[in-house]
């Protein structure tokens, strides 16, 4: 049954069947018609559902044929595996529909074969007519999610120029995003529908990155992107879908709330992601699309719920959880389906999707068949959401799958389509209105316990490990951006990628998962690579006092300023560095020398250990080892020294000599006498004497000087007057030594 027209019929209306009818027998069929089955009102949506599950012919359950001219359709025979389609045309009169609800249609082939010689039912489908013939009372308030997530194909990657040119680990979004693409579909299909919009921003900033110059790694390299154009368009029709509707902004890179609830919680640091993707996602919204989101929801995988997914949750800044019925169970035995929202405590809002009506468009819809029951089967179930409690004002909301396919999409679009024109008995609600409906006090209220959470989902989580290898990514980023002057070309690329590695979409994937957080921690740990010390062979050191230089290399495009450099010798009591700390501040590209001044006092081979580190005093870098040999003296210093101390030793002597000389001198302060008087007029005179000798001797001297010859205690007295300590010209060596 490939098509049901009108699909919510009317009294005077004509219900239209089209199809295709095959032969899966092995003999031929022969009298086939088309026929048509009017079954009774279903009452429950149990009653729908079991109707769906049937196989086969049940003439008690399937209702009576509808008879009447022009009510069946003469079928030529069919031969074995052969197929023939058809088109049914009957007044809807005809089906004798009663009271408003939900009637099942069944379309049958009535003919016979080789095994069964006498007419009989052959095969039958089923599909449902909602027959509302009036509007409803009181109409019940939809809310239909309409998910814009995709999985992560931004790399923390960018080229090294100006605009930091982002890399792509592939180029699927751009089939996404392009005509005739899975998101290409949801924002056409989604633009004119009453639907309630809820996107990851990281699709967002991913595609808007895509409008200017990227590049896509490959096998045979990276290279050039190519759907700039359909980027710009995709965001585009967005922006005008979107325009003053209700946005619902998941956390930047939509992170998996559970896989951090059960595995993560025990990882220091791992919830701390939380509120800035949080953040992230108000400030990509605002930007990208002009709007601000409604950042209070989360949306856990499958709406699954325990305490601990609640934790995380509102940790993240979230008030309202989008869960589903097959979690929150209802066990108070209500005959209806109750609101959506309801209080769990602590002031955070449930808002409990239908999972009947919410699963309903998953598998193979490509094919006519299956997406007309889809159709029809959700405009039943809504009409008897309705009839349940007609006088009743209820809120109920959908939330299908978050990466819905082409087909899943456009069978979406119809049944959404199909209720907003017909349905009498529905109105569209964004989905924070729906939050905000009164709940049903008879509601379930309680959270489900660990204990029930399915097994299914807990084994496609992110394992405990991977969120200790996000957890060291995270620790490498910020010791490295402490030490650059332009810290954004690092943190929002690679920030981005952190949260990705969090997405939900990793999910039944985990080889992907772990491939990209090691390239992600492979090109950071590349990064920080290109601060380094260079290293330094064995070096001598002559002196006492000497400079060792160490070398810091930067390869990275920006300066560097938040580093220190630390020196230290293994053996300080032989080689003292006088300043084991000093700041380095090298520009991109470049490399700088420190300088160390060192004091030796021994002799000797040291072990000399270089050691960056940042402000907080952490190590960057492993440590550079160098070996030094000193020679604290060596022979051209012990000749100084020993001329030095000879020259100290001969003035000592020559100064000893001279007093001894002159004997004691008088005391000056002493009475003289008559005696001393005659002496001391005497020795006047014989200074006189003396300089005249003195001056005869001079002369003499002159001229043993212009012969050549010259008395040897005379030189020795000429030695004696040029180094002494009244020649001001040119001090002895032996002053350096007494300092």
């Amino acid at each position: 049954m490939n098509r049901v027209t009108p699909v919510t019929p009317q009294k005077n209306d004509t219900l239209t069947v089209s199809g295709t009818v095959t032969n899966r027998g092995r003999s031929t069929v022969t009298d086939a018609r088309i026929v048509l089955y009017s079954g009774q009102r279903l009452n429950t949506r149990s009653a729908i559902e079991q109707a769906s599950s049937r196989t086969g012919f049940r003439p008690g359950q399937d209702g009576k044929q509808v008879t009447g001219r022009n009510t069946s359709l003469d079928v030529d025979d069919l031969s074995a595996g052969q197929t023939r389609s058809f088109t049914l045309t009957v007044p809807v009169k005809r089906l004798e529909l009663d009271a408003d609800g939900v009637y099942q249609l069944g379309v049958a082939l009535n003919g016979q074969n080789q095994a069964e010689a006498y007419p009989h039912v052959l095969g039958i489908e089923r599909t449902f007519l909602p027959w509302q013939t009036a509007e409803a009372k009181t109409r019940t308030q939809l809310t239909f999610v309409w998910p814009l997530i995709s999985s992560a194909h931004m790399t923390a990657r960018t080229e090294s120029n100006r605009q930091q040119t982002p890399v792509f680990r592939d180029d699927g979004l751009a089939a996404d995003i392009s005509p005739g693409g899975r998101l290409h579909q949801m924002v056409n299909l989604g633009r004119d529908l009453p639907v309630s919009w809820v996107v990851d921003p990281d699709l967002l900033a991913t595609v808007d990155a895509m409008t200017k110059p990227y590049k896509v790694e490959t096998p045979d390299g990276v290279v050039a992107g190519q759907s700039q154009q359909a980027a710009r368009a995709w965001l585009n029709d967005l922006q005008r879908a979107t325009e003053g509707r209700e946005v619902v902004a998941l956390p930047f890179g939509d992170p998996d709330l559970a896989s951090l609830a059960h595995r993560g919680r025990t990882v220091s640091g791992a919830l701390n992601h939380l509120r800035p993707a949080t953040e992230a996602a108000v400030k990509t919204v605002e930007t990208i699309l002009h709007t601000t989101p409604n950042t209070s929801f989360a949306w856990p995988v499958e709406g699954a719920l325990d305490p601990s997914v609640v934790s995380v949750a509102t940790s993240a800044g979230a008030r309202k959880i989008l869960t589903r019925s097959d979690s929150v169970r209802e066990t108070g035995g209500l005959p209806y389906t109750p609101t959506a929202a309801r209080p769990i405590g602590g002031g955070v809002t449930a808002v409990s999707a239908d999972a009947r009506l919410s699963k309903l468009f998953r598998g193979d819809l490509t094919r006519a068949d299956a997406s007309t029951q889809a159709v029809q089967r959700f405009l039943a179930q809504t009409l008897s959401i309705t009839e349940q409690k007609p006088n009743a004002r209820r809120s109920i909301v959908v939330a299908p799958q978050r990466m819905p396919s082409v087909s899943e999409a456009r069978t979406m679009a119809r049944a959404v389509r199909a209720l907003a024109d017909n349905g009498r008995w529905a109105e569209f609600a964004e989905l924070g209105e729906a939050a905000k409906a009164k709940p049903d006090p008879k509601a379930q209220q309680q959270v489900p316990s660990a204990d029930s959470y399915p097994a299914n989902l807990r084994k496609q989580e992110l394992e405990t490990d991977a969120f200790e290898e996000i957890q060291r990514t995270r620790s490498t980023l910020d010791d490295f951006t402490v030490i650059l002057s332009q810290d954004d070309r690092v943190i929002t690329p690679f920030g981005g990628a952190l949260r990705r590695e969090l997405s939900t979409s990793w999910r039944g994937r985990p080889a992907e998962a772990a491939a990209y957080r090691e390239s992600v921690q492979a090109h950071l740990t590349e990064l920080t690579r290109q601060v380094r010390l260079v290293q330094k062979s064995r070096m001598t050191l002559s002196g006492r006092s000497a400079t060792i230089p160490v070398t810091v290399q930067n390869n990275l495009i920006q300066p560097v300023d938040g580093l220190e450099l630390r020196l230290t010798s293994g053996r300080r009591l032989g080689l003292e560095v006088k300043e084991e700390v000093k700041p380095v501040v090298v520009e991109g590209g470049h490399s700088q020398s420190i300088k160390f001044d060192t004091t030796a006092k021994a002799n000797g081979r040291y072990s000399m250990e270089a050691q960056l580190f940042t402000k907080d005093n952490k190590p960057y870098g492993p440590p550079m080892s160098f070996q030094v040999d000193v020679t604290e003296i060596t022979s051209t210093v012990l000749l100084v020294i020993a001329g030095g101390m000879l020259l100290v030793v001969l003035a000592g002597v020559r100064m000893y000599t001279q007093r001894k000389r002159r004997g004691p001198q008088p005391d000056p302060d002493a009475p003289l006498e008559p005696s001393a008087a005659a002496e001391e007029s005497s020795q006047e005179e014989e200074p006189s004497r003396a300089q005249a000798a003195s001056t005869g001797r001079t002369a003499s001297t002159g001229q043993a000087a212009s012969t050549g010859t010259a008395r040897p205690e005379d030189d020795s007295g000429d030695s004696s007057d040029t180094s002494g300590p009244g020649n001001t010209d040119t001090p002895g060596t032996g002053e350096k030594v007494d300092r």
